[in-house]
C-alpha cells in the first residue's frame, strides 16, 4: 500500500528509485557470476594491439585503393594529358578503345602494394603516437585537449606513412601516365631506378605529404569526435 502511494504521489522520483535498484541489482548479479569478466582479443597499449591496427589499415587501405584504380587512372591521365584526354568519359572510352577493358587496371600491383605499407603505418603509427602524445600531455590534459592530441597523433603517422607509400606512387603514376615506358611493376619499379636512382621514388614526396596529411587528420579526428 505505501509502494502504491508513493507512486500516485511522486510517480517519477519511485520510477527512478526502482530503476536505479534494478541496475545495481543486475550489476551484483553479473560482478558474481563466474563468466562475467569481460575478455579482450589483446590488451590496449600492447604489441599485439598495434599490430592488429596495422593489419586492419593495410586490409581497409589497400582494398580500397585498388578498387578504384580505374578512376585514379583517369584521373592521372586527364592532368597529365588535358590534350588527348577531353573530359571523364572520353578519358575512359580512350583508353578501353586502345587498351581494352583491362587497361583500365593498369597500376593496381603497386597500388595495392603502396597502400597497404601506408595503411599498415598510417593505423599502426597513429595509435603509437596517440598513446606517446597523451603520455606527454598527461591523462587529464590529454582528455581536454583530446581533438589536438588525435590531430597531431594523425599528422605524425601519416607523415612516416607516405614515405611507405611514394616508392609505389612514383612507380604507379609512370605506368599510368607514360606510354611505353612500362606496363607492370616488375618493369617500372627496377626501371625508375634505373633512371633517376633513390631520389626518383620520392621526387614527389613533398606534395604526397601536403595532400595525405591534412586528409588523415580531419579522417582520424571526425572518426575520434
Amino acid at each position: 500500500i505505501t509502494l502504491i502511494r508513493l507512486i500516485t504521489v511522486i510517480p517519477y522520483k519511485c520510477v527512478m528509485i526502482i530503476v536505479r535498484s534494478i541496475a545495481e541489482l543486475g550489476n551484483f548479479s553479473s560482478s558474481n557470476h563466474p563468466n562475467s569478466k569481460e575478455h579482450y582479443s589483446c590488451e590496449y597499449g600492447s604489441v599485439k594491439y598495434y599490430v592488429y591496427c596495422g593489419i586492419a589499415g593495410m586490409i581497409s587501405c589497400g582494398v580500397t585503393h585498388t578498387t578504384v584504380v580505374p578512376l585514379d587512372l583517369i584521373k592521372c591521365r586527364l592532368q597529365v594529358k588535358p590534350q588527348k584526354y577531353v573530359n571523364f568519359i572520353n578519358a575512359f572510352k580512350v583508353t578501353i578503345a586502345e587498351e581494352g577493358i583491362l587497361g583500365l587496371s593498369k597500376g593496381w600491383a603497386p597500388t595495392f602494394i603502396g597502400y597497404s605499407l601506408q595503411g599498415l603505418g598510417k593505423f599502426g603509427f597513429y595509435e603509437v603516437f596517440k598513446i606517446f602524445y597523451g603520455g606527454i600531455l598527461g591523462e587529464e590534459n590529454a582528455y581536454v585537449y583530446r581533438t589536438l592530441l588525435y590531430l597531431l597523433s594523425s599528422a605524425s603517422a601519416e607523415f612516416f606513412a607516405d614515405i611507405a607509400l611514394a616508392p609505389w606512387e612514383a612507380t604507379k603514376v609512370r605506368i599510368q601516365t607514360q606510354d611505353n615506358w612500362a606496363s607492370t611493376l616488375r618493369q617500372g619499379l627496377p626501371k625508375l631506378y634505373a633512371e633517376e636512382g633513390l631520389w626518383g621514388f620520392y621526387k614527389g614526396i613533398v606534395p604526397l605529404w601536403l595532400r595525405q596529411i591534412p586528409y588523415t587528420m580531419m579522417k582520424f579526428a571526425c572518426f575520434e569526435r
